[in-house]
């Protein structure tokens, strides 16, 4: 039996690379029953975690990454090692003690790129081409990612692979239902949801709903999940507060629910589903991924974002609207436009269901599994024991 080995934040921790690393493995285990998972601890918190965690990391412990390098070298039935890579979850600098891990692997491994920046502080552009370098593979999420990594982290395009973010298993449901359930028949509704920080530019979504709601005062805007974390245990809820304060500033609380929780995939299907605009106002242009966009596409939403960098590449063609500026007055056009023409957001809504089934998880997982086979060919390191054909 041949196992992979995932490196990643993990569930019950609260992150969305923990939940891409569940998706991932849940979805791989038809495909190779052993898949194991190595977490990495908060360094403010310890977490109950499956059987399938055998071995734990805290983040700002050093000599964790190497004795996990150490083990995995020694674990015979260990094939593939898979490392998720955000700067944020790792400790060091710009998260480079995850290089010390990296250095020290005898063994093949993808290395999985959540966050590449087009302009890159040196440490930073040092820690991802020093990964990417030592790297069997590189999982990119986008063209556009793979792109920068050619051009700024001077990796070899034989080592990248472009795989989309994966879309949980939601269950189709009847809009016009999940509304009435929630007495919410009369509305039309606009949602964003995940975990809640300023990096989600509610600030710019709730400016560009107040320029529409006398024309359309039918709208509600569900802002959906819990507090990031992090910024709830450095600040608390002063974040969500200011935003809440700025919904009474602007006289939109007739307009806008806040659901603040940590929403399990079922949960998020259920927002997905009654949504009639989602609503992506991220400020950063440079995001690569975000998986909650990946969600509304993959549920075939109506979609109006920002023009960032995933947004731009996931809604080309015409599967969304893109304001041309990261600004509430550009969005507010765009909210204006799809409210006043149902037939619009039909046409967007079929768009994105057509791209659906190219981001759900079992798709996605099977470009994971057919990838490791060749890396592990390639490099005569045996390989993996097929239970399905991808």
């Amino acid at each position: 039996m041949n196992d992979c080995l995932i490196v990643s934040t993990y569930p019950p921790r609260k992150c969305g690379i923990a939940n891409f690393s569940k998706d991932l493995r849940d979805h791989l285990i038809p495909y190779q029953p052993r898949i194991l998972m190595a977490a990495m601890e908060d360094p403010f918190q310890t977490y109950d975690y499956p059987v399938e965690v055998v071995w734990t990391i805290q983040q700002e412990n050093k000599a964790d990454y190497t004795a996990l390098a150490h083990w995995v070298n020694q674990e015979i039935a260990v094939d593939m090692i898979i490392i998720q890579h955000e700067y944020g979850i790792f400790g060091g600098p710009d998260g480079e003690y995850i290089v010390a891990l990296a250095e020290q692997l005898k063994k093949p491994f993808l290395l999985v790129t959540h966050t590449v920046l087009p302009h890159p502080s040196q440490r930073q552009q040092q820690v991802l081409s020093r990964l990417a370098d030592l790297a069997s593979g590189v999982i990119c999420m986008t063209e556009r990612a793979r792109s920068l990594m050619l051009d700024i982290y001077a990796i070899k395009p034989q080592q990248t692979f472009v795989v989309p973010h994966g879309v949980p298993d939601f269950r189709p449901q009847d809009r016009k239902v999940l509304k009435e359930q929630r007495g919410w028949q009369n509305r039309t509704i606009i949602t964003t949801f995940g975990l809640i920080g300023p990096g989600k530019g509610l600030e710019i979504g709730l400016k560009a709903l107040a320029g529409v709601v006398e024309k359309h005062p039918r709208v509600l805007y569900v802002i959906a999940g819990a507090t990031h974390p992090v910024l709830l245990r450095n600040e608390g809820e002063r974040y969500r507060e200011n935003i809440m304060q700025q919904v009474r500033d602007l006289k939109l609380e007739e307009h806008v629910i806040f659901e603040n929780r940590y929403l399990t995939n079922e949960e998020l299907g259920d927002y997905l589903y009654l949504t009639d605009i989602y609503l992506s106002p991220y400020p950063n242009l440079d995001q690569a991924v975000s998986g909650t966009l990946a969600f509304a596409t993959g549920t075939g939403r109506a979609i109006i974002s920002t023009p960032y960098e995933y947004a731009r590449e996931l809604l080309e063609g015409g599967r969304g609207l893109l304001a041309e500026r990261p600004d509430a007055d550009a969005l507010a056009g765009l909210l204006d436009c799809l409210l006043s023409n149902p037939s619009l957001q039909e046409e967007l809504e079929r768009k994105t269901a057509e791209m659906g089934g190219s981001l759900s998880w079992d798709s996605v997982a099977a470009l994971y599994h057919k990838i490791s086979l060749e890396i592990l060919e390639r490099l005569g390191a045996g390989q993996l024991v097929l239970s399905k054909e991808p």
